[in-house]
């Protein structure tokens, strides 16, 4: 049985189409059908000048995914240029609150496109969405205009940057406070709230204090934490989290955590705690695509139920869509969240220079005698009187001339030559030079 756990990330595949909506409010979805799907080559041709938009950017060695359905996302409305129909967003609650939006949009829409009404825009009032409306309407002619006169490949509209579209996305009346450290950015903020939300310049805050603001509301902690691959949970137990091309696993383990009661309560503990810390790490490093997670264990299937109904209920949060599958006989829980952009460590990281992202080197034992063979390999291709030089990482030349002394001297002796090691700091670990 599978369960979707419906964001807000991306309202256009969330609208509720106007034609569509069943009597009592529910929304229904539109069914494609296959004959309706024409290909591609008979849709456009070679030269051909198309205005699209980047629906999806680039995510690994994928490349970005376009689109010429056109989507131009405001503060409670997304507008789409080439529909016509009126969506809601599922989030906005109530029927009542849902039909008063859809009634003043279609009272107030412009001759040409349709919209998406955010789940930003419960409670917002008919002036606001009107406002809205009319500058979204404005900057799609604006970009028409452009498109007409350009001489393609060319860029014709950007989207506001990611601090304006975090205000814009996030920041509403039940944010208490906005608190920024950097003075011409919080100018930059009160300049765009002058234009879509003036009522919210009053908690928009800037930090002047000496501790940087990361440090001093723990920000910069919560980086760290996200970047390791083992979280502690305060019960004492711990994930680990192992992020791969094709999937991610996290695997839960009791730790330290004993319980109080018997060894059932303690892992049922132990993964309900779990399960929030992984709904919440995968918003904070923006994980995508498969997810496995191993739970411990659980003997009764009412255990199992609780554990899903807390995972559940902590996804309720994410704003991007989940769908998660019951928890299996074998404690595992498969899941997928969908992609949207590059995750918090390939934004903040980048492949270590020794391992190469593989996350293991050869041990200098190991290098040790792969330098052996070689000296063997390459034994008779070599002058015979001069010695022999290997230079390598001092780890491995501390083997040379420690633990496989011994041998060192078994070769000299085989060779009738010296054998000299020399160390080099530079070399990587698996790095070595015969000559």
């Amino acid at each position: 049985e599978n369960f979707d756990i419906d964001g807000d990330e991306d309202e256009k595949e969330e609208g509720e189409d106007e034609s569509q909506a069943g009597g009592r409010g529910r929304p229904r979805r539109r069914q494609r059908r296959d004959r309706d799907i024409q290909p591609i080559e008979k849709l456009i041709r070679e030269g051909q000048h198309i205005l699209v938009q980047v629906a999806k950017e680039a995510i690994g060695t994928k490349g970005a995914r376009v689109t010429s359905h056109i989507s131009l996302p405001g503060r409670y409305l997304v507008y789409l240029p080439t529909a016509r129909h009126i969506g809601v967003s599922r989030r906005v609650s109530t029927y009542q609150e849902r039909s008063r939006l859809r009634r003043v949009v279609t009272e107030n829409r412009p001759k040409e496109g349709g919209f998406i009404i955010r789940t930003a825009a419960e409670g917002a009032s008919e002036e606001q969405l009107i406002q809205d409306m009319t500058y979204l309407y404005e900057t799609w002619e604006e970009i028409y205009r452009k498109q007409e006169k350009a001489r393609p490949p060319q860029l014709v509209h950007q989207d506001i940057d990611l601090l304006l579209r975090t205000v814009r996305d996030g920041f509403s009346e039940n944010v208490s406070r906005l608190i920024i450290d950097s003075r011409s950015e919080h100018d930059k903020i009160l300049q765009y709230l002058d234009r879509i939300a003036p009522e919210l310049k009053e908690i928009v805050l800037l930090y002047e204090e000496e501790v940087p603001l990361f440090e001093m509301r723990g920000i910069q902690t919560e980086l760290n934490r996200a970047l390791k691959n083992k979280i502690w949970l305060k019960s004492g137990g711990y994930l680990i989290i192992d992020q791969t091309e094709a999937l991610t696993a996290i695997d839960v383990n009791t730790g330290r955590f004993t319980g109080h009661n018997d060894f059932e309560e303690t892992i049922l503990q132990t993964n309900i705690e779990a399960a929030v810390e992984i709904a919440y790490q995968l918003r904070v490093r923006n994980i995508g695509g498969i997810i496995i997670l191993d739970l411990i264990d659980m003997e009764r299937l009412e255990n199992r139920e609780k554990v899903f109904r807390a995972l559940k209920e902590a996804l309720r949060s994410d704003r991007v869509r989940t769908t998660i599958n019951k928890i299996s006989s074998l404690g595992l829980i498969e899941m997928t969240r969908k992609r949207t952009r590059e995750t918090l460590a390939s934004m903040l990281c980048e492949s270590c220079e020794i391992c190469e992202g593989s996350g293991v080197v050869k041990s200098p034992m190991t290098i040790a005698y792969e330098v052996f063979r070689e000296l063997r390999s390459r034994y008779h291709h070599i002058q015979r009187d001069a010695p022999l030089n290997v230079t390598c990482h001092p780890r491995v030349a501390r083997i040379f001339l420690n633990q496989e002394r011994h041998e060192l001297d078994r070769m000299e002796k085989e060779f009738k030559r010296r054998i000299d090691i020399q160390q080099d700091k530079s070399f990587h670990p698996e790095e070595f030079v015969i000559a």
